[in-house]
């Protein structure tokens, strides 16, 4: 049985691991429906319509919106919202 530990921190620029710009094309924001900006010194998908960022974990976008972090002085509008 192996163990996994988790020396490096999602964002510490140790296990960051570049978007494939094909999945950029294709993902968006779940709760807007709305494109997705790749932020490479963040690591983390941006939602500008949401105000929201979604983590990139071991290269694998985190797309649920109790994981996203709050785009700080941003109202977070969903998709009726104008």
């Amino acid at each position: 049985m192996s163990a996994s530990t988790h020396e490096d921190k999602p964002g510490d620029g140790k296990t960051q691991a570049r978007v494939d710009p094909k999945l950029l094309e294709i993902l968006v924001c779940p709760l807007t429906k709305g494109p997705l900006r790749y932020d490479s010194e963040r690591n983390e998908l941006i939602s500008e319509r949401a105000g929201l960022a979604y983590p990139i974990r071991d290269g694998i976008p985190i797309m649920l919106i109790d994981e996203a972090r709050r785009i700080d002085d941003h109202p977070i509008r969903g998709p009726g919202a104008a």
